[in-house]
């Protein structure tokens, strides 16, 4: 007999940007109501079926911000917008993101939403959207909000709430009403989340575990020189060695763990099932009981095993649990049988519901037949969210089948991994542990590339930069904490995962952004500046500067008045939210800035929304960088600011005006520039101390400074 355990693992990177409170990216809530309830709801008609649920801290986190209201969510807020009320660049990025979705079963099934999609084009050209959004009416784009939220609901929200199959089936012509009732229904369901798992978990039919809280490499954190073990070679990045930071992780999952569950966890998957026999004694100290990885690992650990040195290692050694030992700790180990696992996640959805369970378990009972011991264990671990969309029910079919004939099968024994360890102590033991991950039993996923080393040379300055404020006890305990949360949620695995070739999407930016986000906040909270390094883009994705450029010579007398047209004409000039994926929030500070130069001065002007807790910071980038400082803005009339260079020289200069709008003048000498010398800078708003805006958000903006002889050139009357 063996003993069948699955464990599903649910996660999510922090799509929070720290500055502004939002959450940029709505996977959180929309696998919340498909797969997250789905997957806990169903065990209701098993109710003598035990699964593992691996639920990584940092989802837990923002299914608990996002419920409560703790985070905007940037594609929420789209959908809640009224379509008389969308700017263009909310209509371009509807048309753009809200067929993000599985198309085969979730579009093609409802004919509005595959009309909609045809009219777009299956392709996105941002360019041809914008001149095809006059032929987009407001009862199209309300069909549109609605159904792309309305399709991602799985089949217990639609059991639970049946107006939203009667939505389904009504398929167009929804009213707003209708509309905010399917968003308020995804925020019902992401309050329901936690407290359904907690339940099954009391009840005993679930065991849930954790990760190292920010999905790390745990190992890569521990010691980034320990991927040499298994890529002899590669070229790595400066050295990063935070031992201390790994062990946070760790005890930071437990805390949490504990506090939403009522109980510390036993087990855990480490991120990506990473190991390194390091490990085994933080796991010890922070609790852990066993960890889960990879049978690559466990193989590759008893070929250079003394116990195992030299003799074949029958496959079937892996169905048991075992004892890894290192440096005087131990922990426990189970290890996820490969093939099958990766059936459910990849092929699964490909045939008959009955027939991928049929294969799964005629597989099961064979390997439960050619077990040598009395009881053994057949690990399942994999993806427990991402595989329902290509499902065409759902999964639901596939599960009942799988969990009905587990429960059938005289040779299966369903159990919790915890339950399977109690009853079955390890016999073996593994001496020399494997260091790598659960792809390839290495971490090229994650390190050795030229932009993933990048990246981590930039966490490891700002870990440095931070730990030197700590130890000259420059800043108070709730600057240390908030600094090195900002430092371990730029050590999650996610940003690396999309830094090189191995992986790329469509939003390699965002994530690029938001990981140099996390950096950046570090210095902000130790009230220094972040290096402008930290500015420049690490992944080889570029997207075009949405702005004009200056066509003309611009000379201003500064009033802070919104006066003449002509005042500003032929200058430069950026919209605050017009970039793609640019954040909405109804608290923006910014409306927009124009800039241009005359034969002394660079021109700028800034058209703040609100004024209240004002400041703002012009970084200037190239050859001679340096900061203007415009702190606690007000309509107060003339004023100065201060430039501060690179090399630390601070020049106050009388050159700014606040009324209706801030008008500066900034001389090109103090910046170091003359002729047609290129201007590179961002405008950033802050709030309390912390950037709330970035403009552009990607890239700076660029020109080159308009000569006097391009007045001459191009004169007009």
């Amino acid at each position: 007999m063996a003993h069948a355990v699955f464990l599903w693992h649910m996660h999510q990177p922090y799509y929070v940007n720290p500055a502004s409170r939002t959450a940029m990216m709505p996977w959180v809530r929309l696998h919340a109501v498909k797969g997250y309830l789905d997957m806990v709801s169903i065990l209701d008609e098993f109710p003598e079926m035990r699964v593992n649920f691996n639920m990584t801290p940092v989802l837990l986190l923002q299914i608990i911000e996002l419920s409560e209201g703790r985070v905007h969510d940037l594609w929420m807020d789209w959908a809640r917008r009224p379509a008389a009320q969308l700017e263009e660049h909310e209509r371009l990025a509807i048309l753009e993101n809200f067929f993000k979705i599985h198309w085969e079963n979730l579009v093609k099934p409802f004919p509005r939403y595959w009309e909609l999609l045809n009219k777009r084009g299956l392709a996105f050209e941002r360019e041809e959207a914008r001149r095809e959004l006059r032929y987009w009416s407001l009862q199209e784009f309300i069909d549109l909000q609605t159904w792309f939220n309305l399709a991602w609901c799985g089949y217990t929200a639609e059991r639970l709430y049946p107006e939203l199959g009667e939505l389904k089936r009504k398929g167009r012509h929804f009213s707003e009403g209708e509309k905010n009732r399917v968003l308020d229904i995804h925020q019902e369901i992401l309050g329901k989340i936690i407290p359904l798992y907690r339940e099954a978990e009391k009840r005993g039919q679930v065991e849930i575990t954790t990760t190292p809280f920010f999905h790390p490499i745990l190992p890569l954190v521990y010691d980034s020189d320990f991927a040499e073990r298994s890529m002899p070679g590669r070229q790595l990045p400066k050295r990063f060695q935070w031992p201390q930071d790994a062990l946070a992780h760790l005890k930071m999952a437990v805390e949490q763990h504990t506090e939403l569950f009522g109980k510390a966890p036993r087990g855990l998957w480490p991120s990506e099932g990473s190991i390194a026999p390091e490990l085994v004694a933080l796991m010890q100290e922070a609790g852990i009981r066993y960890f889960c990885s990879d049978e690559e690992n466990l193989f590759r650990s008893l070929e250079k095993d003394p116990a195992f040195r030299g003799k074949p290692v029958n496959h079937l050694e892996m169905f048991q649990g075992w004892r890894v030992e290192h440096d005087g700790a131990s922990v426990q180990a189970v290890f996820r049988e490969k093939p099958l696992s990766d059936f459910i996640g990849f092929m699964a959805a490909k045939n008959r519901p009955e027939d991928a369970a049929a294969h799964l378990l005629h597989h099961l009972s064979n390997i439960a037949r050619a077990l040598p011991k009395k009881t053994g264990v057949i690990p399942l671990i994999l993806d427990g969210e991402n595989a329902w969309e290509t499902f065409p029910d759902g999964g639901q079919g596939f599960l009942r089948a799988l969990y009905a004939g587990v429960l059938k099968e005289p040779l299966l024994q369903s159990s919790t991994i915890e339950e399977y360890l109690a009853l079955e102590p390890p016999a073996k033991t593994v001496h020399m542990l494997h260091t790598g991950s659960w792809i390839s039993s290495n971490f090229d996923i994650w390190i050795g590339e030229e932009e993933e080393n990048r990246a981590w040379d930039l966490l490891g300055e700002t870990r440095l930069f931070l730990q030197s404020q700590l130890d000259a006890g420059q800043l108070t305990a709730e600057q240390q904490k908030a600094a090195l949360l900002e430092v371990y949620a730029a050590e999650g695995s996610d940003w690396f995962w999309w830094y090189g070739p191995d992986f790329s999407t469509e939003n390699d930016a965002l994530f690029d952004d938001l990981f140099r986000q996390h950096l950046k906040n570090v210095y902000t909270l130790c009230g220094k500046l972040p290096p402008a390094r930290m500015e420049e883009q690490i992944t080889a994705m570029r997207v075009a500067p949405l702005y004009s450029t200056p066509e003309r010579l611009v000379s201003r007398e500064l009033t802070g008045r919104r006066s003449s047209y002509f005042d500003w004409m032929g200058a430069g000039c950026y919209v605050a939210g017009s970039e793609q994926g640019a954040m909405y929030r109804s608290g923006r500070m910014l409306k927009r800035f124009f800039f241009g130069n005359d034969i002394e001065f660079l021109y700028l002007r800034l058209d703040p929304i609100r004024w209240e807790n004002l400041s703002v910071r012009l970084e200037f980038h190239g050859e001679f960088p340096g900061v203007i400082e415009l702190s606690n803005l007000d309509k107060g009339g003339q004023g100065t600011f201060v430039w501060h260079s690179a090399d630390g020289e601070q020049t106050e200069y009388q050159g700014l005006v606040a009324r209706d709008v801030v008008e500066l003048e900034v001389p090109l000498s103090l910046l170091g520039l003359n002729g047609d010398a290129a201007v590179r800078f961002q405008v950033k708003v802050f709030e309390g101390g912390l950037e709330r805006e970035c403009y552009p958000e990607r890239v700076p903006i660029e020109f080159n400074l308009t000569r006097r002889e391009y007045a001459l050139e191009h004169w007009m009357v």
